[in-house]
C-alpha cells in the first residue's frame, strides 16, 4: 500500500519527525528522527546504529508510527539496504541536512548500516 501523496510529501519535507515504537511488557519508546524521501519512498535511519532502542524494536517488530505536527501514522519498518539506493539515501541525507553537524554522521556506520523504509500499515 503506497503513502498518500500529501502524507508522504508532508513527512519526506519535515525537517523532523518522532518515531514511536512498543514492545510488550516494555513502555513506549519515543525519539526525534531525520527522514528523507527517495525515489518516492520514505527512509530513516538510526543514528546510534544499532544501539539506538527505537531501531532496536522496530527492526525486531517491524511496526510503530511516526507522528509529526500532531498527526500519527502507523507505519511498517522495512530494512533496506543495496549499494545503488543506499549512495541516493546518503546524498539525500546530505543535502536536506547539510547544514547540521550531523549530517556526515548519517552517511557512514553506524548509521548508514541501519536503512530502513517507511511503509503505511494497512
Amino acid at each position: 500500500m503506497p503513502w498518500e501523496a500529501s502524507i508522504a510529501a508532508q513527512l519526506g519535507q519535515a525537517r523532523e519527525i518522532d518515531v514511536i515504537v512498543a514492545a510488550p511488557g516494555h513502555p513506549v519508546v519515543r525519539a526525534p528522527i531525520w527522514v528523507v524521501a527517495v525515489d518516492g519512498e520514505l527512509y530513516v535511519r538510526s543514528w546510534k546504529g544499532e544501539a539506538g532502542r527505537w531501531y532496536r524494536r522496530a527492526h525486531r517488530y517491524g511496526t510503530g508510527s511516526v507522528a509529526m505536527a500532531g498527526r500519527e501514522h502507523q507505519v511498517r519498518f522495512v530494512p533496506a539496504g543495496e549499494p545503488d539506493l543506499d549512495t541516493k539515501i546518503d546524498q539525500a541525507y546530505l543535502h536536506k541536512y547539510g547544514d547540521s553537524a550531523y549530517s556526515e554522521a548519517m552517511t557512514r556506520p553506524p548509521a548508514a548500516g541501519t536503512t530502513m523504509r517507511l511503509e503505511p500499515a494497512s
